[in-house]
């Protein structure tokens, strides 16, 4: 079997544990495929060398390959989602000093209520609150903005959205530049043990079903590289499997520990992997449902749905089309290609129908084609629910 190179790109966060154990572990080498990782400093960086044809793939922010596809974020280049590598894994964090204002207004952090901890934000008072998130087109920005535009006490300009970059957000919290940031996991916890802040909410608690990165390319390099992709995508399906397995994560920690992955101590990584956050420093840890998972309840998926979700975000935000944003943007998830490549793998494949975003509050048995899939929960934490009409 002929070895493929691909050069993929990645920012140094537990969700690139995909690519790191199909290399580590020989999955892409089984494939076929000899994968080399590229670390990079910004998703800004991550996005040009992809839009140059610099590297082959990359471990993107799910909103990116929709962002660049709509001529929004660098140079204008068709991206596609091949598939979602991370669902969820984010969180919430606040400066020490907000968060004892906020518990000042009789707010006790639970971890789990975001509605009540938007309550005790708006309400200690402060007319201007900057939150960091990893890159203006991102679930985190998405996330924070669905959360606290659902409360009646928020004002646009009372919030201040700015980008930095996720080994920056501790720094950025002690200097004072933050007051708040929404970032992947280990900076969280970093932040926390370097005791600049407090993490308040997971991700998953605004919604529990969230594509985090996904595994993009250029739609000209997959045309011209259908063999490769469909190896890579086999090698990176078989590591997400690798991952939820309870027994193998100290085993994952350890690897992404590495200097040439995230570099960062076990115990900054070890959380994110195993499920327990600790909140504060000396805190005893909390296990958040679904805080991070790489192939769970179809996790891997390239849901359209989801990327109309999305398209539809972006859309609003850079003033085009709506319908045109949505149809455009919803085409860069390649379900097709998915079903495609992986269904010699034995991968259940959910059935061709429309899928409603929100509407899952429980675990849920859907048509799939080894009659062996569940679902959800998916649900927003306001009730929300979202209807795209569109078939996967």
């Amino acid at each position: 079997m002929t070895v493929q190179t691909v050069k993929c790109g990645f920012l140094p966060l537990a969700d690139a544990a995909p690519l790191i154990i199909a290399r580590e572990l020989n999955f892409a080498r089984d494939e076929g495929v000899d994968l080399q990782l590229v670390k990079q400093p910004s998703w800004a960086a991550l996005r040009d060398l992809l839009a140059l044809g610099q590297i082959d793939a990359a471990h993107m922010l799910s909103p990116m390959p929709i962002a660049m596809t709509l001529g929004q974020s660098g140079l204008p280049t068709t991206v596609d989602a091949l598939m979602v590598l991370s669902v969820n894994g984010t969180v919430i964090g606040v400066s020490n000093s907000l968060a004892r204002d906020m518990e000042s207004t009789g707010w006790t952090a639970d971890f789990t209520n975001p509605a009540k901890a938007a309550t005790a934000l708006f309400a200690t008072g402060r007319t201007h609150i900057r939150i960091g998130t990893p890159f203006p087109f991102s679930m985190h920005r998405m996330l924070i903005e669905h959360w606290l535009s659902a409360h009646p006490s928020f004002r646009s300009n009372r919030v201040e959205i700015i980008t930095v970059p996720p080994p920056r957000m501790a720094a950025a919290m002690a200097d004072g530049t933050l007051d708040m940031f929404c970032v992947g996991e280990p900076w969280g916890t970093a932040a926390v043990q370097q005791e600049v802040a407090e993490l308040i909410l997971p991700g998953s608690a605004i919604w529990q079903f969230a594509p985090e990165k996904v595994l993009g390319a250029t739609r000209a390099w997959i045309d011209a590289n259908p063999d490769t992709c469909r190896r890579m995508m086999r090698a990176i399906y078989r590591a997400t499997q690798w991952l939820d397995q309870p027994r193998n994560k100290p085993l994952a920690v350890e690897i992404l520990a590495r200097s040439q992955h995230i570099d960062l101590p076990h115990e900054a990584i070890d959380p994110a992997i195993s499920g327990q956050i600790v909140p504060r420093k000396g805190a005893a840890p909390i296990t958040p449902a679904h805080f991070l998972f790489f192939n769970n309840n179809a996790g891997n998926f390239p849901w359209r749905s989801q990327a109309a979700w999305i398209s539809e975000r972006i859309a609003a935000w850079s003033g085009l089309n709506i319908q045109d944003a949505v149809q455009r943007g919803s085409a860069s998830f390649r379900s097709d290609l998915f079903r495609a490549n992986l269904e010699t793998l034995g991968v259940d494949m959910p059935g061709a129908s429309a899928k409603i975003e929100g509407a899952l509050r429980d675990p849920t048995a859907v048509a799939s084609t080894k009659g062996q899939m569940i679902l959800g929960p998916d649900a927003f934490f306001d009730g929300a629910i979202f209807d795209f009409d569109m078939s996967d």
